[in-house]
């Protein structure tokens, strides 16, 4: 079954020299898998997971022929409408905690509201949920936690803070916008392996963005790549260093590799037929 479908997306934004396209007609699907974006600096990444949730600020634009959730399609809502499919529906966990979290604010609070909103709950209640979903990221002392500050917790709690309040509402579908290239390796593997379970416990979907090659092929399902706004490839995640497009095979080959060093990585030699190619669709 299909959580979402997006059909020719395209976010633009004006400037001085004509309209930018950051996003360029793409098309995908997304089931109860573990779907990774991937691509450099600016190839749409960010731009498509905040186009799904209508978080483009004007006078930037949102145009497609179609974003369903659950085959609905929310292209014509509102803001009013929106807001109960933002985090209800689809939840989005963002780079740095550092600049989501409310630093005058408790956790605990942040937490707590972001269960209220969606479920007209008690206090009572909202903290007895609270404190379980920091049970649920592996917080050990969920107490302490809930009545600290942000700015107490270190970058890995912090993101764990994050997965907790954005998943609270129990939505359908979660992007996480490359939510460990802030933290070393040893806790990044615990982030993701909470993500994982939680995704899978639940039944979700997952759009995981990053620009990691190597993560996103262990870590997902499938992946999309992106170049210029366009999606120019897609494959199975396990299959990934198996790609055929040569931008795929270039990003690949200027990766270090321990089990085949190189004196010197190649650089990417940009085509630049790549940029007006059609985009690939991204569809199960």
């Amino acid at each position: 079954m299909s959580l979402l479908d997006v059909e020719n997306l395209w976010v633009k934004f004006p400037t001085r020299t004509g309209v930018f396209d950051a996003v360029r007609g793409i098309s995908f699907s997304l089931g109860q898998e573990r779907l990774g974006i991937v691509g450099e600096s600016g190839s749409g990444k960010s731009m498509t997971g905040r186009a799904i949730l209508k978080l483009i600020r004007p006078p930037g634009q949102i145009i497609a022929d179609r974003i369903a959730i659950e085959g609905e399609d929310i292209i014509a809502m509102n803001e009013r409408q929106m807001r109960k499919v933002r985090g209800e529906r689809i939840s989005m966990v963002m780079q740095d905690p550092k600049f989501s979290l409310n630093p005058v604010m408790t956790v605990g609070n942040q937490i707590m509201e972001a269960y209220r909103i969606h479920t007209r709950s008690s206090k009572t209640e909202a903290k007895r949920k609270a404190l379980e979903m920091l049970e649920a990221v592996s917080i050990r002392d969920q107490e302490r936690v809930f009545r600290a500050y942000p700015h107490e917790m270190s970058g890995g709690m912090g993101q764990r803070i994050m997965i907790a309040m954005m998943l609270i509402p129990d939505p359908r579908i979660l992007i996480a916008d490359e939510p460990t290239s802030a933290l070393d390796v040893s806790v990044q593997t615990q982030v993701l392996s909470i993500i994982d379970r939680l995704v899978k416990e639940r039944g979700m979907g997952l759009i995981f963005i990053s620009h990691d090659l190597n993560l996103v092929s262990s870590f997902c399902d499938r992946v999309l790549i992106m170049y210029s706004g366009r999606i120019v490839e897609t494959c199975r995640a396990d299959k990934l260093h198996e790609a055929q497009h040569p931008y795929t095979r270039g990003l690949l080959n200027s990766l270090p590799r321990l089990d085949a060093p190189n004196r010197r990585l190649e650089v990417l030699q940009r085509d630049p037929a790549w940029r007006d190619a059609p985009s690939v669709s991204g569809r199960i």
